[in-house]
């Protein structure tokens, strides 16, 4: 017989092994629902952070209660908590059976139902059936329900409780730690900030310095050396004595300066060469 649950009531449930499945009908942005349990003690808290079963931890250290694959059924998309509650140990007082949702609040998630199997009778009749709604249309976390020891056997409370604060904010109200701090990438700015932090010009390119005499084995991006020429493209190679009847971008001609601009001073009458390199007489 299958009982249907209303907030707040009570079942007695015959079984040692059940099976809680959340269930809701998909869509175009319809969150997607994760369960999760939480094992309580008689304080009502978790024993240790061990005792949260959701998608980041699906099976408890004892086994005793796990997650199982989500499916999708004619009637939409199920999400599964087993939990075998007669094998549970005895510290354990409660088992509450909760669900979150992705990407939006529960005011947006259809037909959510919380049905409650015998996990020894495969393809059996639910044993509680409770359809949880939104209260505020705030949840983002809620619990649907709660096995709860009583005498020798367990129960099921249908419960219905929302949270805003999600996941985090119901693991922490039974006593999870949470830790969800991030490295501060501010800490590690200096030290990146030197590593990529670009060379000193001579660092970059100690080829730069002129070589007297004889010209740099360099690009001809360099500044030509005092004596005699780089090895320039033909288009740039300075001739010797004269320049070049280029453009007055180009480089100097070694044994004496470009023409000056008519409005330009006068060349230097005493002006001498290097002491290395061709010498020419003047004409």
């Amino acid at each position: 017989m299958t009982h249907a649950m209303l907030k707040g009531s009570n079942v007695p449930l015959g079984a040692t092994s059940v099976r809680a499945v959340l269930r809701w009908t998909p869509g175009a942005g319809v969150p997607d629902v994760d369960a999760s349990a939480l094992l309580l003690g008689a304080d009502g808290r978790v024993r240790a952070d061990e005792d949260f079963v959701f998608y980041n931890q699906p099976r408890h250290p004892s086994g005793f209660v796990r997650l199982l694959p989500k499916k999708r059924t004619a009637e939409g998309l199920t999400d599964t908590v087993q939990a075998d509650v007669g094998s549970l140990d005895a510290s354990v007082d409660q088992v509450v059976l909760a669900a979150s949702s992705d990407g939006g609040t529960f005011s947006g998630v259809q037909d959510l139902r919380i049905m409650l199997y015998d996990a020894a009778v495969p393809g059996g009749e639910p044993l509680a059936v409770f359809d949880v709604r939104a209260e505020t249309g705030e949840e983002t976390a809620v619990i649907c329900g709660e096995l709860y020891r009583r005498g020798d056997g367990w129960k099921f409370r249908a419960v219905g409780q929302g949270y805003p604060t999600g996941l985090i904010g119901l693991a922490t109200a039974f006593g999870i730690s949470v830790d969800d701090s991030e490295p501060s990438a501010a800490a590690s700015a200096p030290e990146s900030a030197a590593q990529n932090q670009a060379p000193s010009r001579a660092e970059a390119q100690p080829q730069a310095e002129p070589s007297y005499g004889y010209p740099q084995p360099a690009s001809p991006a360099t500044q030509p050396a005092y004596g005699y020429p780089q090895p320039a493209s033909p288009a740039t190679q300075p001739a010797y004595g004269y320049p070049q009847p280029a453009s007055p971008a180009a480089q100097p001609a070694y044994g004496y300066p470009q023409p000056a601009a008519a409005a330009g001073p006068a060349a230097d009458p005493d002006f001498r060469l290097p002491p290395m390199g061709p010498q020419f007489i003047r004409e």
